[in-house]
């Protein structure tokens, strides 16, 4: 089981991503404007700088939605290797079965 302060950080970071998510396209679209003028883009890049760092979405760490765990994380079903083999053992995950040859 993982920290419960890391998994609570890593759920900070992800309300914070999805608050400020719409702010941060906007600027980034601001900045990658090539007709705009030089210093309208500086200045969104001023902006995009001064929010919060966990606001962005790179800071969010995948992990494991039963037992924190960062590290060998499945996407499809948003669990760890451990907790995926367990829960497949007791079939709980439908579709998954035990391989034998």
């Amino acid at each position: 089981m993982a920290k419960k302060s890391a998994v609570e950080k890593n759920n900070r970071r992800r309300g914070l991503s999805q608050r400020y998510a719409k702010k941060r396209a906007a600027l980034k679209a601001l900045i990658h404007d090539r007709e705009l003028p030089p210093e309208d883009r500086f200045q969104a890049v001023i902006k995009l700088d001064a929010l919060p760092k966990n606001a962005s979405p790179i800071r969010v760490r995948n992990r494991c939605e039963i037992t924190g765990r960062p590290r060998a994380f499945y996407r499809k079903f948003r669990i760890s290797r451990i907790a995926l083999r367990d829960m497949a053992a007791l079939g709980h995950v439908p579709g998954v079965v035990k391989s034998s040859w």
